[in-house]
């Protein structure tokens, strides 16, 4: 497994080892003790979610303002525009976000630290999104941030307007966002 930094030094993106020939190809998706070791991230996984959604489908951006949940997240049919936002007040990266393409070919994962905003864009003409999370859901605690908020300055590569949920779009500027400490 390769560790790529980015932008905001506790997100990154993990690249697997990939054993490939004729006959398709073998990876080893997570493995607890090669996480922690390169990572230095020692949180439990207690929740495994899985969502399959159509080209133009913008999910996010989310976040549990109690619960917050780490999130290691892949792409296991398609491919996606993946953003995270650091919602950590007392970080200098506030506000800040990392974006990435994770795709079925490019086989990585982002994992996105408890306290940032999370989100994707479905770029394919579907995608099926894999996520571990370190804690569990919890509606009553769920928050959304506003996709488009200016401030973000998120580039969203869309070729048509985004498909969004009610709750998306109704979702909070980072100025009104209730946020972590």
């Amino acid at each position: 497994m390769k560790i790529i930094p980015t932008t905001i030094p506790d997100v990154f993106i993990i690249e697997p080892t990939i054993f490939g020939d004729e006959r398709g190809f073998f990876l080893e998706s997570f493995n607890q003790r090669a996480f922690e070791k390169q990572t230095g991230v020692h949180l439990p996984f207690v929740q495994d979610n899985h969502s399959r959604s159509a080209k133009n489908v913008l999910r996010g951006l989310h976040y549990q303002i109690r619960q917050p949940q780490g999130k290691l997240v892949r792409v296991t049919v398609g491919e996606v525009f993946d953003v995270c936002v650091d919602l950590r007040q007392s970080s200098p990266t506030f506000g800040q976000s990392v974006s990435v393409l994770l795709s079925a070919q490019n086989h990585r994962q982002l994992w996105i630290p408890p306290g940032f905003a999370h989100g994707f864009l479905v770029v394919s003409d579907n995608a099926e999104f894999l996520y571990k999370t370190t804690d569990y859901y919890a509606p009553e605690f769920e928050r959304s941030l506003l996709w488009n908020d200016t401030a973000l300055a998120i580039d969203w590569p869309l070729s048509a307007a985004p498909i969004l949920s009610a709750k998306d779009q109704a979702g909070l500027p980072l100025s009104q966002a209730e946020c972590f400490p």
